[in-house]
């Protein structure tokens, strides 16, 4: 199976392999990114599986991994492609400014 997902940042993220045959992506740099993202948006209360209420707000758990991926881009400086490169700054951009928006309410 090979599907190709276009996020803002555009990078572009293939996931041609299957991890153990259950569906799983092929573990990249960027899905290591969007899984920690994705775990900022439920600490932070915006992610929900389908059909269900949003999680309850745990705003150091968010911060914590928001400081998660900032150390992961310094430990990668000069290391990263042009596209990886953007995705993170585009991923710690998106994550801070909703962490601010949650910290006002």
């Amino acid at each position: 199976m090979k599907a190709e997902q276009t996020g803002k940042s555009g990078f572009k993220m293939e996931d041609s392999e299957e991890v153990a045959g259950i569906g799983l992506p092929k573990m990249t740099f960027a899905t290591l990114v969007l899984s920690l993202s994705t775990s900022v948006l439920v600490h932070l209360g915006v992610a929900t599986e389908e059909g269900g209420s949003a999680p309850e707000q745990n705003l150091p758990m968010a911060r914590q991994t928001i400081d998660i991926l900032e150390v992961l881009k310094e430990k990668t400086a000069g290391n990263l492609t042009e596209e990886e490169g953007r995705l993170l700054e585009g991923v710690l951009h998106d994550l801070r400014m909703r962490f601010v928006e949650a910290n006002k309410g």
